[in-house]
């Protein structure tokens, strides 16, 4: 039994010492870099509850060694819980924290000496373990915008937790020894380190793979932007123009192509350097005026395009009109340059309809630059009542 239980002792050191190191490493790539730090801290703290618990049954000191056990298993969790508020931006204070697990380890010294595998020793000693993963699992479970993996590590802390109150009344039941250095011989010693085996590989991994996806996310979203206008470039204006058609793939959409007028003399006559910040100027002017819920996205060297969802064709194109006449006025350009836009607008009521509303706002784009550029074209056959001239003025809500 005794090899048992320090073969699940050694298991758990093991463990939670990888996951340490895995934890540190992971920070140097996540955003959620001091969460990743705490989670290290707080599995290699907590790694250490299992040489202590060895070292009580094998040294003639087993209350030091006992509440060592207690101290850095509660304390690891505590730097978990640190972490999981770093993560879940639901921070806790500091004070509070060191407060817990300075009275816990004071009541662990306190009950030390009471009749072991009673009630009152039992649960004394596995609430405050309990009671910080609980309030982990709340953080967890009552944070915005959960995923899935968020629901799974919920829930995993919430199981976590109550088990603690579970093995306390394992411990009333079939005994926990008579003295501290009779654990590691018992059954439930057995239990108890099994149990928090897997309990220690499903929490590390469901953390683990809640950062994972976020490094994830973020690689994506970087893949997919362009980096000088800070739009979605066209792989990521596609994804999010199929995300918002799922939502609503039989709505009133609209489609709008937009080219820089005479790009190519720009860089001719003032430098790739102004052109840059002419891409630059124009996708900020995109991301300012733009409803929140739009798709934006620099599709081509001076090629733009915008996906407006649940928006009737009359307001997309008012809204490329403003955008066209804000153009003119972008800022931190050379007095002698002013840069102008062509747009192309087209409905769109279906998803299935996609492709052919990029092409129709493709020809009103090019029926625009025909016609002299600067100018607003709505697809051909669509009826709306607007101006596509010159210096048309914009209703002061349209206005960028």
């Amino acid at each position: 039994m005794m090899n048992g239980v320090a073969f699940f002792l050694g298991v758990n050191f093991v463990v939670a010492v990888c996951f340490s190191a895995v934890f540190a490493v992971v920070a140097t790539r996540s955003r959620s870099r001091r969460a990743a730090l705490w989670l290290a801290a707080g599995f290699g703290v907590a790694s250490l509850s299992a040489v202590c618990e060895l070292l009580v049954a094998y040294t003639a000191s087993p209350k030091i060694w006992a509440i060592g056990a207690f101290a850095t298993v509660l304390t690891g969790m505590m730097l978990l819980r640190v972490g999981i508020g770093h993560l879940y931006a639901r921070r806790l204070d500091k004070r509070i924290a060191a407060f817990f697990v300075g009275a816990s380890i004071i009541l662990c010294y306190a009950i030390y000496e009471l009749p072991r595998g009673t009630p009152l020793q039992a649960f004394s000693y596995q609430s405050p373990f309990a009671i910080i993963l609980l309030d982990s699992a709340f953080v967890v479970l009552s944070s915005r915008g959960r995923q899935t993996v968020d629901r799974f590590l919920g829930m995993v802390l919430l199981f976590t937790g109550l088990h603690f109150f579970a093995k306390a009344g394992v411990a009333v039941l079939v005994g926990a020894g008579s003295a501290a250095r009779d654990y590691i011989h018992t059954n439930y010693a057995l239990i108890s380190q099994s149990a928090t085996a897997i309990l220690v590989v499903a929490v590390g991994l469901t953390l683990l793979a809640t950062l994972v996806l976020e490094i994830m996310a973020d690689q994506r979203s970087e893949s997919e932007k362009d980096t000088l206008s800070m739009l979605a470039n066209r792989r990521g204006f596609d994804r999010q123009v199929q995300s918002l058609l799922s939502e609503a793939p039989n709505g009133k959409h609209a489609v709008i192509l937009c080219d820089l007028d005479h790009f190519k003399r720009i860089n001719d006559t003032y430098g790739h350097h102004v052109g840059d910040l002419v891409i630059q100027g124009f996708g900020h002017l995109m991301n300012n005026s733009a409803p929140k819920r739009a798709a934006l996205g620099r599709i081509g060297g001076e090629e733009f395009a915008i996906f407006l969802p649940d928006t009737e064709i009359g307001a997309a194109v008012l809204f490329a009109q403003a955008l066209r006449g804000a153009t003119m006025t972008l800022p931190d350009l050379p007095e002698s340059l002013s840069v102008t836009a062509s747009f192309g607008v087209s409905p769109l009521t279906s998803a299935a309809g996609l492709i052919e509303a990029y092409r129709r706002a493709d020809i009103a784009l090019y029926t625009a630059k025909n016609a002299g550029r600067n100018q607003v074209k709505l697809a051909a056959g669509d009826r709306a009542e607007t101006e596509n001239q010159r210096g048309t003025v914009a209703p002061d809500h349209w206005k960028t």
